[in-house]
């Protein structure tokens, strides 16, 4: 079991086609454990070894919200606003980033480097500076 951080490869496909809208479709969050395995082949949320549902944290995880797309340069990137999840007892290794407007879609893998804890507390994601080189979903 493996989770390794990326834009899922389906994910590129469909940015070139024009499926994926990430400022207007319905973008969601999961957490997993370190018993998943996520990478550049995941191809669509799972609720296999997702984390269980506590306080505000349920199957399927959380909606992103605050998209927005910029560039700078060459680079093309997307910020999200940061993901909390309130009165929660979690454990979570990773995450999936995936398009709900999409059947579910993957679009990126996020890997926490270890298992992340709150207990009966808010589990937050942050996501990094909104700039060419630290979003974490960018095209350069």
């Amino acid at each position: 079991m493996a989770i390794t951080q990326c834009m899922v490869t389906s994910f590129k496909a469909d940015a070139l086609g024009g499926v994926q809208d990430l400022d207007t479709d319905v973008i969601k969050l999961a957490l997993y454990t370190s018993a998943a395995t996520l990478d550049a082949t995941t191809t669509a949320y799972s609720a296999t070894n997702e984390v269980a549902a506590s306080g505000t944290y349920s199957a399927g995880g959380g909606t992103l919200t605050g998209a927005a797309i910029s560039t700078s340069g060459t680079t093309a990137f997307v910020d999200f606003s940061d993901i909390s999840f309130t009165s929660a007892t979690i454990t979570a290794r990773g995450a999936l980033i995936y398009n709900s407007s999409k059947s579910n879609k993957a679009i990126a893998v996020l890997d926490f480097g270890s298992d992340k804890t709150s207990t009966s507390g808010t589990f937050t994601v942050q996501f990094p500076a909104a700039n060419a080189t630290d979003a974490i979903i960018r095209f350069a």
